[in-house]
């Protein structure tokens, strides 16, 4: 008879006797039926109809590629019972394991029609023992989740607004699919992560710990234990051309540690080399591949008054700037490399060097993990729970949630990426809120359970209580972590950046971000700006009478001058343009603040990085894969040597420059100040040599070399010029590293009629090369070419240079086409075209 599971931490397992573990990934299927209609598998009439099934997967997704389901007009699944069935064929007979990696959420499993699981928890594994002669039938139910959010549990200190049911508390599944305003209301139900099977004749090597630190003597210091079936003879653990032996300890277990010398330290990837090592397991004269490591060191700086949140990797402050991740796929709840790699690689490229998992996703998998490694992204990740009292005064509760947490973290560990082990989000806040008194914000969830769990298994990488925490309450932006939207959702002015004194923002600048036209014109409902189905993709917060696209037209007004309500009804495209230029320059313009020499912030993270359905959400890149205007924005503001400019009125303009890399660089700076946005008024440059890591300011009135009112704070007669352009450039190549703007009377006044020429240099290998010059500075430049992304967009452009932006081919775009499309400026209605033809 097969016998029960047993949930538990699945082990890390690598085949010795060749690829052994089979994936089940073939010939499943799934029916809905109502809530407790069937009990087991042979209650179902054999006229059922079952419809082919991804596994791992969801049933969202399942009936979505059945035409049963509309992801952007979601039925609930919650208040159904989900089954799944396949046909598995052992290679051998006799004893096997079965493994569940996760099933979403409240689930039973059957063998040839005998029960041998139950789980009733999204984020926790199964293993079953079975004995197969042949073939045979597995079959799941995934049971009506509703019920079980009606029942009542240990009272609550506080209520959320966050999501519809207060039950939620009760069940460890994702809040996904169930906050209003927040996501779409898409269910997650089903055999999410992989099902697979091995025999008890397959031989592996089970890893129990794996710990890689970097010690200050710049000493690679690797630690790892497993466990083999047998016991072999002679059986070594190879790293970086170092060698140590396996000896087996007092548990039986196989431990070796390994000291490498001067080891290349593991870097993100704005800051240095993102270095990782093949460790092997010399088994006489075979080898096999355990992993990849990294070597680096972790610490907090709290800052000479302990008020501050800073990481120091390798000893060295690092400004952490990205975005929070929602997911791959809300349909699928993916977690294959393949998945993850395009959003992966887009936030590298946008010059992120964090990305952060909320409270209230999911827990994301070793692939996100090895390829942030690779790519040189760190990662905060929260543990999944948000806002909610959890009981966890409950023993069995709190025991779930610590196998929970041991699970995640022991899945990660040699990660080098991994950064950041945090609490959950909004927790505190929400008590904080809700007017309890400071000794009930937190309790042994975040304290105890999730800090222990982190210090056993994960040692080397930073625990925070919970997002935000830190200061007199606990979302303040002055001490600690913080969410900061005073810019943004609280409609500040940009200076409020600087005035809150934000130490570490792990959220902030949320807005409603437009896509692209394209996206817009083939995905989004007609309207623009005011229908129902437009504003039905427009995120908003539960119990406020505004919404995101509010605020983005708050800071259309705030920059241009325009009244985006005259807009929407007499020009709706100017009225997104608009818009997706304000997020941007908003964006830069806060960021230049928080990197400049002086600022003691040592983070910015966006709210959020992708949008969950085609629409106008938080995302800086929708939900088709296609960068919005803030993730251009985010990629000029992210640059590791950078310059910015800020207004520091009658102080002057201030030029900030900076050099997050690892080599000290000598740089030109040019700085000139044009009236009309064509006639330069003063002009000067300056060579520096820029230090590696670090960030300098320079008083524009050095490099002119005289006293020039560059912000017009003194207002000595008519302003002279209106807009001031600096540029940093190699100065041995002469390569352009970097640009920045300042507009002393604000942005709409500098809204100019230009021509802009256009060339397309000869196409190759799906890229182009698109050639930009202007007879008058041209704010806002974008360019629309539907078959090729731009490497930059909604950027400012110069008169007296050339500006050279690389066009790639997009995903399924045929290679025959070439490129062509048209580009504009913010002010002026003219076009200008090209084509490969």
């Amino acid at each position: 008879m097969p016998s029960e599971g047993s949930e538990r931490t699945v082990a890390r397992r690598i085949p010795l006797n060749g690829p052994r573990i089979e994936t089940l990934t073939e010939g499943w299927s799934m029916t809905v039926a109502a809530s407790g209609e069937w009990q087991i598998p042979a209650d179902i009439p054999a006229e059922t109809q079952w419809h082919a099934a991804r596994v791992p997967g969801t049933a969202a997704r399942a009936l979505t590629d059945a035409g049963l389901y509309d992801p952007e007009n979601p039925d609930p699944l919650h208040d159904k019972d989900v089954w799944y069935r396949a046909r598995i064929t052992p290679r051998t007979t006799g004893r096997h394991t079965i493994v569940f990696e996760g099933l979403a959420t409240i689930a039973e499993g059957w063998l040839d029609g005998e029960p041998i699981l139950i789980s009733d928890s999204m984020f926790a594994a199964q293993e079953v023992e079975v004995e197969l002669s042949g073939d045979a039938e597995l079959c799941l139910c995934f049971r009506a989740l509703e019920p079980h959010l009606s029942r009542k549990g240990p009272r609550a200190k506080w209520r959320t607004q966050l999501a519809k049911s207060q039950g939620l508390r009760l069940i460890r599944t994702t809040l996904l699919g169930h906050m209003p305003g927040w996501c779409p209301e898409i269910h997650a139900v089903g055999p999410w992560r992989p099902v697979s099977m091995f025999s008890a004749q397959d031989t592996f090597a089970e890893i129990v710990e794996i710990r890689s630190d970097l010690l200050e003597d710049g000493t690679g210091k690797l630690d790892i234990s497993l466990r083999l079936a047998d016991d072999p003879r002679n059986v070594y653990l190879a790293c970086a051309g170092q060698m140590a032996e396996f000896l087996r300890d007092e548990t039986g277990q196989l431990r070796a540690s390994l000291e490498i010398p001067d080891v290349e330290p593991w870097w993100p990837h704005t800051h240095g080399t993102s270095r990782l090592y093949d460790v092997v397991l010399v088994l006489g004269d075979e080898l096999v591949h355990l992993m990849r490591t990294g070597f680096r060191r972790i610490e907090i700086d709290r800052g000479a008054d302990g008020t501050e949140f800073a990481l120091k990797i390798n000893g060295e402050r690092i400004f952490c700037r990205g975005a929070v991740w929602t997911n791959a796929d809300l349909l699928s709840l993916p977690g294959d490399r393949e998945s993850y790699r395009p959003w992966l690689e887009l936030a590298r490229e946008a010059n992120m060097n964090m990305l952060r998992v909320g409270g209230t996703m999911v827990y994301e998998t070793r692939d996100f993990f090895e390829l942030c490694d690779e790519l040189g992204i760190l990662v905060w990740h929260d543990f999944q729970f948000a806002n909610f009292d959890y009981p966890v005064k409950d023993p069995e509760f709190a025991d779930k949630v610590s196998r929970e947490a041991e699970a995640f973290l022991a899945a990660t560990q040699g990660s080098p990426s991994f950064a950041v082990a945090c609490g959950g989000s909004e927790i505190l806040q929400q008590a904080a809120m809700m007017g309890l008194p400071p000794e009930r914000w937190s309790g042994p969830l975040t304290n105890e359970i999730l800090l222990e769990a982190t210090t056993r298994q994960r040692p080397d990488v930073a625990y925070v209580e919970n997002s935000p925490s830190g200061g007199a309450m606990p979302f303040s932006p002055n001490e600690g972590v913080t969410h900061y939207f005073g810019v943004s959702a609280y409609r500040a002015p940009i200076e409020d950046a600087r005035r809150a004194d934000v130490k570490f923002a792990a959220e902030c600048l949320a807005f409603a971000n437009v896509p692209e036209p394209v996206t817009v014109e083939t995905r989004l409902p007609a309207g623009i700006g005011h229908s129902p189905e437009w504003k039905a993709r427009v995120p908003r917060d539960r119990g406020v009478g505004w919404d995101f696209e509010d605020i983005r037209d708050h800071y259309v007004e705030y920059l241009y001058g325009e009244k985006p309500l005259d807009l929407r009804y007499g020009d709706p495209e100017r009225y997104l343009d608009l818009g997706r230029a304000a997020v941007a320059e908003v964006m830069e313009a806060v960021f230049a603040e928080w990197r400049r020499e002086g600022s003691r912030t040592a983070g910015g993270l966006i709210w959020n990085y992708q949008d969950l359905m085609p629409g106008l959400g938080w995302g800086v890149v929708d939900a088709t894969g296609e960068p919005k205007s803030a993730w251009y924005a985010l990629k000029r503001a992210f640059r590791p040597l950078q310059i910015a400019l800020t207004n520091e009125g009658t102080n002057g303009l201030d030029v900030h420059l900076i050099n997050d890399t690892a080599e000290t660089r000598p740089v030109t700076v040019e700085l000139a100040c044009l009236r009309d946005g064509r006639i330069p008024v003063v002009s000067g440059s300056m060579e520096i040599d820029l230090g590696r890591h670090c960030a300098q300011k320079v008083a524009a009135t050095q490099i002119i070399g005289a006293f020039f009112d560059t912000t017009y704070a003194f207002r000595f007669g008519p302003p002279a010029h209106d807009v001031t352009v600096a540029r940093m450039s190699d100065r041995e190549t002469g390569e352009e590293l970097a640009h920045a703007f300042q507009f002393p009377l604000g942005r709409g006044k500098a809204l100019h009629a230009n021509d802009i020429a256009v060339t397309l240099e000869t196409p190759s290998e799906g890229e182009a090369m698109l050639v930009l010059s202007c007879d008058c500075f041209a704010q806002s430049v974008h360019i629309r070419d539907d078959g090729f992304r731009p490497s930059d967009n909604w950027f400012h452009l110069a008169p007296g240079r050339e500006k050279r932006i690389r066009l790639t081919r997009r995903h399924g775009i045929p290679a025959d086409r070439q490129p062509s499309g048209e580009v504009a400026a913010l002010g002026s209605s003219r076009r200008f075209t090209y084509s490969a033809g």
